[in-house]
């Protein structure tokens, strides 16, 4: 068994209320790799970087046991992304967007990792999203995919045809009620369902997720409570990422509603560790063993 996992890598400079760092790692599937290798050992990354991506970055994925086989190095500027948070840590302003090697860019797919049975298409264009599906020949594959709500303004017709060909959308509550177009989470996750995916979970920030599945099945999940956010910069990849990992070491030819729902709790250990300092400095020391603990912890706070 097998993950791959598509989208940015990028080099995010960030601003909180108390701090500033740049050249951080960023990027949709840099954070979802990392959170995935925590709970599967064959994590694929696929995406592409300029001449001057930092070396020490790509290094501490491989560290982690993600293959960079499938991460295109191009002689143009990496994807870079620069962003400040309000005092509340969840509105945030761009600052700057540098797409460079993204511009233009079609995605490719090395044979040798495209029969992956779990599917990740984390946040990029669905154009890109669609390409990468195409080039994924596993014969019983598991697909997720998760956007923006960018994708949904600008290219609102690729990514309805993403729908029809995936397992599981993940989104948050605003591009949940924007592409649904209703302000009510739980007909936007009814609709989101009638669009093609078998389950659909919106995430709800510091406030958990919920799931929607077949027969009108619904799971909520309450998130770590966290005293402090350094940097939520990644959280919701990272939740996607630690999801996907869960799934893929299973071992099943099928996900169940249960399996999702406890892939679910993995995905929000995972963010919750992003959150607590910069990038991914805080996700990438920890070990399986404190993931299990907070995991258990999550468990019992829950529990009623």
């Amino acid at each position: 068994m097998s993950v791959i996992i598509g989208g940015t890598i990028a080099i995010d400079n960030v601003k909180t209320p108390v701090a500033e760092a740049k050249n951080l790692l960023g990027g949709s599937a840099s954070f979802a790799s990392l959170a995935a290798s925590y709970y599967t050992d064959e994590v694929h990354l696929v995406g592409i970087v300029g001449h001057d991506y930092p070396q020490q970055h790509l290094e501490m994925l491989e560290s982690h046991g993600v293959t960079l086989i499938g991460v295109e190095k191009s002689e143009f500027e990496s994807f870079t992304w620069t962003g400040e948070y309000m005092t509340n840590m969840n509105d945030r302003e761009t600052h700057a967007v540098a797409l460079n090697v993204l511009e233009g860019w079609e995605v490719k797919v090395p044979p040798s990792i495209s029969s992956a049975s779990l599917v990740v298409l984390a946040n990029m264009s669905p154009e890109n999203q669609l390409q990468m599906l195409s080039q994924c020949d596993g014969g019983n594959r598991f697909v997720i995919a998760d956007t923006m709500d960018l994708w949904i303004t600008i290219a609102n017709e690729p990514l309805h045809e993403v729908l029809t060909k995936i397992d599981l959308l993940v989104l948050n509550e605003s591009e949940a009620r924007e592409l649904a177009k209703t302000p009510n989470l739980i007909l936007a996750g009814e609709r989101l369902l009638e669009k093609g995916p078998e389950y659909v979970i919106i995430k709800l920030g510091e406030f958990g997720s919920v799931l929607f599945g077949p027969e009108g099945k619904m799971f909520r999940l309450h998130a770590w409570p966290l005293k402090e956010v350094a940097d939520p910069t990644g959280a919701g990849d990272s939740f996607l990422g630690g999801m996907a990992g869960y799934l893929d070491n299973l071992e099943n030819d099928e996900y169940s509603f249960a399996d999702i729902s406890q892939a679910m709790a993995r995905g929000s250990v995972a963010a919750s560790y992003t959150c607590e300092a910069f990038s991914t400095l805080k996700l990438q020391e920890v070990s399986r063993e404190d993931l299990s603990d907070r995991l258990e912890s999550l468990r019992e706070i829950g529990h009623w």
